[in-house]
């Protein structure tokens, strides 16, 4: 069509609008596409939606018998209307997801269909069993390029979730089974479709919606000619079910905040003087809520300096004394002011052997331990530390924790075992003197978060102490690390202190995320495990420390009072 003047009037007498060079003419442009609009709703199923699901059915398994009577499909809306969902567009049921509750142990992984759903009479259906059984789920086949099967099971996951069912049951045809039943077996179908060799129709999109084949079932549905009467028993777990019913108060808490301070070392007159100090952050740190409160590594330096000892090895002893004391104090400040309190750590003298210890101090009153596993050639070389042998996952009013103190942390295993045991937060107290020391121990924190899909949180002392041989400076900068994902921080870095100077972060932390990250995070470091090939294990106590203990005095420096990085 020839472009008009602006001139130029229609019979209406309203000039059209100008063709550009280039552009459609007007009638063009209003051409409706090919593909009609759609408005989709998810809703749950009617009694009057029974002829639409008819319709879909009979297209579907115009070779398996067809679509349900309406006696069944009015039961199953009786016993579970809550479960039986569909997609409408513009009005018209185009797609369905059916269930049904089931207490699982009853019917074991050898069912049939027949059998858990009471031949299609649905009295299998317990509304306080722990699993939802997928009856069927199918889709007009003029909308499967709408990915609406995915949607159907999202909605399945959030009732999952919703109703606290432990998990989500299906048995899953193999149509694509028919064309290889004379090249292979079944199991070995379903292994080259879990590994992208081969596609199934069905299969395929099971296990792109997170579903894990539990085992084959023979006869499943046997009239089933495609599959071969063989099934998949598929099994999705809602990492959000609680076995126990939920308290009216005291439940765990999904959202955890934590306190961290960045240590200013000085100077200080008498014990009571370091009393005062540590009470200002816990009551700072409680005063915002905060489930616990975390405090460096040998953060109690200074009273090394009131031992008046020049040997380094004869002054940390001395300065064990004041440990227990210390303790107690924060044990008494984590009742007093509510707060689950990890206090850093401090040389422990017990048995004739020098250790490096962190006490968790929890707000009900009770007190634990973790020792330092690895000490450094410098802590062996100055001051004869030994490093412990247990490790432990500690239980707190806020979920599981690990603490690994310092150069702990710089060894993955550690980290490993613990996320093995449920470990959701990773706590390090730390000490270093230099940057490249303090890097070692961010960097492999970091590391620790990604691969074990839990928050790390670091903090360290800042400042300097005269007169404290082996601990007279300290680099500093804490920070709270999180997984790599799109659901965290970009950066993975959820809080971070300013370098060397005393101060104190307050971060919140949502466990619900850790827990979605393990299910469907772009990439699963703790599913993703190769357990057929390595494993981590605890093998126990060895001689290790004797060992350090013996390379430690080789190594010590002769005259000089400079150290080596302590971790």
């Amino acid at each position: 069509m020839p472009a008009t003047s602006p001139n130029t009037k229609t019979n209406g007498g309203h000039a059209k609008k100008q063709t550009l060079p280039g552009m459609p003419a007007a009638p063009e442009l209003m051409t409706p596409t090919a593909i009609p609009a759609h408005k989709l709703v998810l809703r749950t199923l009617k009694r009057g939606d029974f002829k639409a699901v008819k319709e879909i059915m009979d297209k579907v398994y115009s070779n398996m018998e067809g679509a349900w009577a309406q006696d069944e499909y009015n039961n199953l809306l009786k016993k579970f209307p809550e479960g039986q969902i569909c997609i409408e567009d513009n009005g018209q049921v185009v797609a369905a997801a059916l269930a049904i509750i089931v207490e699982y142990s009853k019917f074991g992984d050898k069912h049939t269909y027949a059998k858990i759903t009471g031949n299609g009479k649905f009295d299998t259906h317990d509304a306080n069993g722990d699993t939802l059984y997928g009856v069927d789920v199918f889709v007009d086949p003029e909308y499967r390029s709408l990915r609406l099967g995915r949607r159907l099971y999202d909605a399945r996951k959030e009732l999952c979730e919703n109703l606290n069912l432990r998990a989500m049951v299906a048995g899953g045809r193999i149509p694509g089974y028919a064309a290889y039943a004379n090249e292979m077996t079944p199991a070995k179908y379903v292994e080259m479709v879990r590994n992208k060799e081969l596609t199934d129709p069905i299969l395929t999109f099971q296990l792109a919606n997170d579903f894990y084949v539990r085992k084959l079932i023979r006869g499943y549905l046997p009239y089933d000619s495609e599959s071969k009467a063989y099934a998949t028993l598929l099994e999705w777990i809602n990492v959000y079910y609680d076995e126990e019913t939920d308290k009216l108060i005291g439940n765990q808490k999904s959202n955890v905040r934590i306190g961290i301070v960045q240590w200013q070392m000085r100077a200080t007159q008498n014990l009571e003087d370091f009393f005062q100090q540590m009470e200002f952050f816990v009551d700072t740190v409680s005063g915002y809520k905060a489930d616990c409160v975390l405090f460096p590594e040998f953060f109690n330096a200074p009273m090394m300096a009131l031992t008046n000892e020049e040997s380094p090895s004869v002054a940390i002893r001395s300065m064990s004394a004041y440990t227990e004391p210390i303790k107690t104090k924060m044990m008494e400040l984590a009742v007093s002011y509510n707060i689950n309190v990890i206090a850093g750590s401090m040389p422990l003298y017990e048995d004739g052997k020098l250790y490096n210890v962190s006490y968790l101090c929890r707000r009900d009153g009770t007190v634990d331990e973790q020792y330092k596993l690895h000490v450094t050639p410098d802590e062996a070389s100055y001051w004869g530390m030994r490093g412990g042998d247990k490790l432990k996952c500690f239980d707190t009013d806020f979920g599981k924790i690990g603490i690994l103190i310092c150069y702990d942390a710089e060894f993955p295993e550690l980290a490993r075992m613990l996320s093995d045991e449920g470990m959701k937060i990773l706590f390090v107290p730390f000490w270093t003197d230099t940057k490249n020391a303090y890097q070692r121990v961010r960097l492999c924190a970091q590391a620790r978060a990604i691969e074990n899909e839990c928050y790390v949180a670091i903090t360290g002392s800042v400042g300097n102490l005269p007169r404290v041989e082996n601990m007279d400076i300290q680099y500093s900068q804490s920070a709270v690390f999180s997984p790599s994902d799109f659901a965290f921080p970009h950066d993975a870095i959820v809080a971070e202190a300013t370098p060397n100077t005393e101060m104190t972060l307050i971060a919140d932390l949502d466990l619900d995320l850790l827990k979605d990250l393990n299910t469907s995070g772009a990439v699963r470091n703790l599913r993703d495990r190769r357990r057929d090939l390595y494993s981590v294990s605890w093998v126990g106590k060895s001689e290790r420390a004797d060992e350090l203990l013996e390379m430690g005095a080789e190594r010590a420096p002769k005259t000089s009072r400079r150290k080596a990085a302590t971790e």
